[in-house]
């Protein structure tokens, strides 16, 4: 999967990618950039 890195400004691999639940029950998916390791994020909805 791909997310949004705000340190990059680009779209990205997402490594370590797992998927959580919020407390409003849609679903995340949470790792890091396959390029310089931030934390990115991406909400996948319902």
């Amino acid at each position: 999967m791909e997310a949004y890195c705000l340190k990059c400004k680009q779209q990205r691999e997402v490594k370590n990618a797992e998927e959580v639940m919020t407390d409003k029950g849609l679903r995340r998916l949470k790792g890091q950039c396959s390029v310089c390791n931030t934390n990115v994020s991406k909400m996948l909805g319902k």
